[in-house]
């Protein structure tokens, strides 16, 4: 995949680039994670893509080569309880706003997959599907994910009836009939149906 470093340097030919996806606004349970990203120069890692595009083995191999040969990355984490206080939209951007503002590089220009601008000093750019555009992106992609992925790993230890392991809290037929069944658990999304619809307390 050349063509997402082709596009890197593209956009940004000599300063830092910094690169911001994010992984869980759909779930019915959980966190938003986002992450950026900082790739060093002239680094290419095998089987970059976006992140949806890679199976899970795959994912964590490309996760390891991103952690080795980036300058940075960090991580912005919004918990389900503020998702429902100030919705989907505007916790995804907080935790993209919360993972450059974890950043010691300072990034020349940061571009953000999708349409929505966040609320950050340093110059930005919005790009539609940058996530299979950018190397950047596609990193950060990864990372979120599968950093996402290994929290939802966790709450299935805590919550094992809801089989947050295996779906990692998307609504599939098997985690909706746990909803159902048991109702939904501390980590629900409330202001999402069809958990609104199960919760005794709403």
């Amino acid at each position: 995949m050349k063509e997402l470093w082709d596009f890197d340097k593209s956009i940004c030919p000599n300063g830092i680039l910094a690169g911001i996806d994010e992984a869980g606004r759909g779930p019915l349970a959980g966190p938003v994670v986002s992450a950026v990203a900082i790739l060093k120069k002239n680094i290419i890692i095998e089987n970059l893509n976006d992140s949806k595009k890679l199976s899970p083995s795959m994912r964590l191999s490309v996760y390891k080569q991103i952690i080795e040969n980036c300058i940075e990355y960090q991580v912005g984490i919004v918990e389900h309880s503020t998702i429902d206080r100030i919705n989907i939209l505007e916790a995804t951007k907080l935790s993209m706003k919360i993972a450059v503002e974890k950043l010691v590089s300072q990034p020349e220009l940061v571009i953000i997959d999708g349409n929505q601008p966040i609320d950050i000093k340093t110059k930005q750019k919005t790009i539609i599907s940058g996530d299979a555009k950018s190397a950047s992106i596609a990193a950060a992609s990864v990372i979120a994910k599968v950093t996402r992925d290994l929290m939802m790993e966790e709450f299935d230890k805590k919550y094992p009836n809801y089989g947050f392991a295996k779906h990692k809290g998307y609504g599939t037929k098997s985690h909706i009939s746990a909803i159902k069944k048991f109702g939904p658990c501390e980590i629900h999304r409330r202001s999402f149906e069809p958990v609104k619809s199960y919760d005794p307390i709403s």
